[in-house]
């Protein structure tokens, strides 16, 4: 059973995402927030595998608490939820950790699925919500990087491919391998480049050049990466 925390300020968003939760039988709220101050209580209380996130309460916001909740837990999984996907705080979750964000008006199967993926690590960012946030990072971020030496031939490939938005799943049909593999590459990835979420290392891997603005991948130099023992 996936245990999820719901912290929003609405009692009726709550109760209508209690509903649809529970309807789904493989999770169930294991707690309720009306601020990102309670959020943060119950995030460090309850241990959730979930918590969707709400960015626009009082006292605490959910982008404060965001950050909070990761500060003391990294591995937390925390799913934003928004009226307005172009919010500007949408942004500063994702970059603060946030897995990825939901549009309250999503229909009820694509929120279910959002937290069984998220309960499982999986990106909650459509590939188009996924140009915004790097096109916002990139132009924030200016500065040549290198590609680090630490990662494999097929790490730099996993990363390439997060970059381009695909699912663990997707990835593995690219690769020929199975979704286990690539998780594991992809934990790999994570902590060689000191990254929280995939939407993180998406930037990254525009950063690197592996990936084009229109979320191509870019033909390798003849001076690549390490290879695979």
């Amino acid at each position: 059973m996936i245990r999820v925390l719901v912290a929003d300020d609405q009692a009726l968003v709550r109760a209508g995402v209690r509903m649809m939760l529970e309807a789904a039988g493989d999770t169930e709220i294991c707690g309720e927030a009306a601020d990102g101050a309670q959020a943060v209580h119950l995030a460090e209380r309850l241990l959730p595998d979930v918590i969707l996130m709400d960015l626009r309460m009082p006292r605490v916001d959910g982008l404060e608490a965001t950050r909070r909740i990761l500060a003391a837990r990294p591995s937390a999984r925390i799913v934003v939820l928004t009226t307005f996907a172009e919010d500007d705080n949408v942004y500063g979750a994702l970059r603060a950790g946030a897995l990825g964000f939901l549009v309250k008006d999503d229909a009820p199967e694509r929120i279910v699925d959002a937290v069984r993926r998220a309960a499982h690590g999986e990106p909650l960012l459509a590939p188009s919500v996924l140009r915004r946030v790097v096109e916002r990072a990139l132009a924030a971020e200016r500065e040549a990087v290198s590609l680090p030496r630490g990662l494999t031939e097929r790490e730099v490939q996993v990363l390439t491919l997060v970059g381009m938005g695909l699912s663990n799943a997707e990835i593995g049909e690219r690769l020929r391998v199975g979704v286990t593999t690539v998780k594991s590459h992809v934990a790999a990835v994570m902590e060689k480049l000191e990254l929280r979420n995939r939407t993180q290392a998406a930037v990254v891997a525009h950063r690197l050049g592996l990936v084009d603005a229109g979320f191509r991948p870019v033909p390798p130099s003849p001076a690549g990466p390490g290879k695979d023992a």
